[in-house]
């Protein structure tokens, strides 16, 4: 096969995040593409065996991976409530409901892989069942191939002569259960064992009784020699890895791939971005669901001169990171929608004090505390306009979990050269998955020229002095010459001093929109993403998408045969952007919110007539209700 989805499901104890993410990792070190979806339960610790508490792992991998599958080939079903939710999908809570294939997380030819021992009238209870046969309540359909394995019994025996408390035994099962799954695609024990060592290597202890599993798991199915076929696939090593690190070619191919989550590719891209520019990386930052990952991985790294500060609140961590860009550092903050909220008025104060700010905006399902763990791209208007007065600020959007190292470094590069600060969007399906990464070279990485004060200036320095680009030059304390005072509020043009001068106040406005507007110039140009399918003649439709949802719509393209244009920079856009949509006779904006991209750029070019297919389900996208919605409308 070319590509493949397998989904693990269970209770949030039954380690199926751990599962998830070793097959994938497993798979990516095996020169596979990988796209992975982590799809917690929005419940804390949900009674066990409950429908509120399944917790799942997705991954397609192979060749030519855009997303993280639709629907599932493969499924390790842990209980019975995780059975129930991946047959059912969205209508688990509907009494009546059956398998369906518009909303069933499997195909209906999957192979489906349950433990029995977890089928009990006391587990069908919890998951709401009201018969002793959960396939025919649900209406599993006969092409299914269910495999029930007795995954506790059997984990058990495996660990009988341990030592290990029965609590203990039982949460090695899932690595009976990936041990299978290694079986069913032939993939090598060694490579396998070697990352089991490598995961528990802080606990030595549990790499023992967890290997003996994951073997046994592996020789259940060798030996037994199961009723499914395994499965082979002719994934060759990614040739369509994009971004700033360069695509895959014969000098890539000599390179490291890893597989990497967003929030660490983005923690990364600003610890080279620091490196690159000269810089002490600087975080301020308040543990918010789901982007304290980014605040984890930076408070670890010490040893490359980072500073993290976990702050009392989201006010204080962006206040804290202003004073370190004041101090001369590249300073960054972390949060989600609800702090973005919060930290809408210091950005307006590093907006008129003009300092380099990288601000990180992890979207998830709002408002308020909403669907922490689900995903969204609804924080696109705050992002842009969410700030009193006229205070213009960059926004851009990564667009898959692993150029999340990108646009950081990108994010850097903009707030140093131009004396701003840069929003940079993702989202919780980006923060949390998973994506195949070319580690880069840092010398391969862009140049980084912060603005820091020419020499010439010294003894007469004043923040209000600036360059041909319209941007203001940077010197911070200890700078001997350059002693200054800068303010947040309104400035003299000339002299840097406080201004309330009318025609003052609109020239400074002007500047500081002119000082953004021009970063166009430096920006790539929007560049079309034809489709792969040359079956299908040209259609003059043109979909458009920004931030996590380009590996959808490329699927959906290619399967229409028409071309995708897709945004990473917003705010400013790129500068041929109204040339480029105005080739298209129909204009299709897809975005996982009420239509707010597709709003901003009427707003743009009211002379293009643009369309719009939004979900707000706190979901990726399925490629095939996009292909659906085109060629119905």
């Amino acid at each position: 096969m070319k590509n493949i989805t397998v989904r693990f499901c269970g209770d949030s104890g039954d380690g199926m995040q751990l599962t998830g993410n070793m097959f994938a990792q497993l798979a990516a070190e095996m020169g596979n593409e990988i796209s992975t979806l982590p799809d917690f339960p929005a419940e804390i610790r949900a009674p066990q065996g409950t429908l509120g508490g399944v917790s799942a792992f997705q991954v397609a991998l192979g060749h030519e991976v855009y997303t993280s599958g639709d629907k599932a080939d493969v499924v390790v079903a842990m209980n019975a409530a995780a059975l129930k939710v991946c047959t059912l999908g969205s209508h688990f809570n509907h009494p009546q409901a059956h398998f369906d294939d518009d909303y069933a997380l499997y195909h209906r030819h999957a192979i489906v892989i349950v433990d029995t021992d977890s089928l009990t009238d006391k587990d069908l209870e919890k998951a709401l069942f009201k018969t002793a046969n959960p396939f025919e309540e649900l209406g599993v359909p006969e092409t299914v191939q269910i495999v029930p394995v007795a995954l506790t019994t059997l984990t058990k025996e495996a660990l009988k002569e341990s030592g290990m408390d029965n609590k203990s035994v039982l949460k090695c099962r899932n690595m009976f259960a990936l041990g299978l799954i290694y079986w069913l695609f032939d993939e090598p024990m060694e490579k396998a064992i070697h990352l089991l060592e490598e995961k528990f290597k802080k606990k030595p202890a549990l790499v023992a009784p967890n290997t003996k599993v994951m073997v046994d798991g592996y020789n259940y199915g060798q030996n037994l020699a199961l009723n499914i076929n395994q499965i082979h696939l002719t994934a060759e090593r990614s040739n369509s890895i994009s971004g700033l690190t360069g695509k895959a070619g014969p000098t890539a191919e000599r390179s490291s791939y890893t597989s990497i989550a967003g929030n660490k590719a983005t923690a990364w891209g600003l610890i080279a971005a620091a490196e690159k520019a000269g810089k002490r990386l600087f975080l301020g930052s308040y543990p918010i669901t789901p982007a304290t990952d980014i605040l984890h991985e930076l408070a670890a790294r010490k040893d490359m001169n980072v500073m993290a500060i976990q702050a009392e609140d989201e006010i204080a961590g962006v206040c804290t990171a202003i004073g370190a860009a004041f101090a001369g550092d590249l300073a960054c903050t972390s949060t989600s929608g609800p702090g973005l909220s919060l930290k809408s008025e210091a950005i307006g104060l590093a907006v008129m004090a003009e300092l380099p700010l990288v601000v990180i905006d992890v979207q998830r399902g709002g408002p308020s505390t909403g669907l922490p763990t689900k995903t969204e791209q609804t924080d696109l208007l705050q992002a842009l306009y969410g700030r009193n007065g006229e205070c213009p600020a960059v926004v851009i959007a990564a667009s898959s979990s692993a150029n999340c190292f990108d646009y950081a470094y990108e994010a850097c590069k903009i707030a140093l050269e131009n004396m701003t600060p840069v929003i940079l969007m993702t989202d919780t399906y980006l923060a949390n998955g998973t994506a195949l990464w070319r580690i880069p070279k840092l010398a391969e990485l862009p140049e980084i020229h912060p603005q820091t004060v020419p020499e010439e200036l010294k003894g007469h320095y004043n923040p209000a002095m600036r360059d041909a680009r319209g941007v203001r030059y940077w010197a911070y304390p200890g700078m001997e010459g350059y002693e200054h005072r800068n303010i947040g509020l309104e400035r003299d043009a000339e002299k840097g001093t406080i201004s309330t001068n009318p025609e003052n106040h609109e020239q400074m406005v002007l500047a500081r929109k002119h000082k953004i507007e021009q970063i166009a110039n430096s920006i790539p140009n929007l560049q079309i993403i034809k489709s792969s399918n040359l079956q299908i003649p040209a259609s003059g439709t043109l979909l458009v998408g920004w931030g996590s949802t380009e590996g959808h719509l490329h699927a959906a393209a290619n399967e229409l045969g028409c071309d995708l244009a897709h945004f990473n920079y917003i705010f400013p856009l790129p500068k041929n952007t109204h040339e480029v949509l105005s080739r298209y006779k129909r204009i299709i904006v897809c975005e996982l919110n009420t239509g707010q991209f597709a709003a901003y750029l009427r707003a743009q070019f009211p002379d293009l007539k643009i369309e719009q297919y939004n979900e707000i389900q706190g979901q990726p996208f399925a490629v095939e209700r996009i292909v659906n919605f085109v060629k119905n409308n």
